[in-house]
């Protein structure tokens, strides 16, 4: 199973600050898969996480373009952000996108990724985020939305004993 955690997280900007914190573990190499719902908070919780690497544009759903880099302004790794929700195929229809070439020096965030990049590093981060409560519908993550259950699931060695626990914290 690897290193798991659960975290409630309660507003966007609380999203964007464990993003902001979860920056702070990630180096380049890094495979991260993000699930859940539409307006979970998966773009959101990418936003922070852009902001903790220090990284140049506003970091924005890629829904359409699929992929953007981000260039770090820091000298840290560039910040690859991936929306796979319109690709159907697996790791073949993903491979147009040199997501192998990327991986090495970049932290590589794919939405909607399950099922079809988990073949790119046995070493990854896999974030699901569910709403906690029942209740209306929303668009996104916003101070009127129910709660986030957040599970963090770091496979393979890379992830091996890390401490994914204190990300809770605000």
């Amino acid at each position: 199973m690897g290193t798991q955690t659960t975290l409630t997280v309660e507003t966007a900007e609380r999203m964007t600050g464990l993003g902001r914190r979860l920056a702070a573990l990630l180096r380049p190499g890094d495979l991260v898969l993000l699930s859940g719902e539409l307006g979970a908070g998966k773009t959101t919780l990418t936003r922070g996480l852009g902001e903790g690497l220090g990284v140049r544009g506003a970091v924005t759903s890629p829904t359409f373009v699929i992929a953007r880099v981000h260039p770090s302004l820091t000298g840290g790794p560039a910040l690859v952000h991936v929306d796979a929700y319109r690709l159907g195929g697996g790791l073949d229809e993903m491979e147009d996108l040199d997501l192998d070439v990327s991986l090495p020096e970049s932290v590589v965030v794919v939405e909607w990724g399950e099922g079809k990049v988990e073949e790119l590093s046995e070493n990854r981060l896999e974030i699901r985020i569910e709403r906690t409560l029942g209740g209306e519908a929303v668009d996104a993550l916003d101070e009127a939305a129910d709660g986030r259950r957040v599970v963090l699931t770091g496979l393979g060695g890379r992830w091996d004993g890390a401490d994914l626990t204190g990300l809770g914290e605000n």
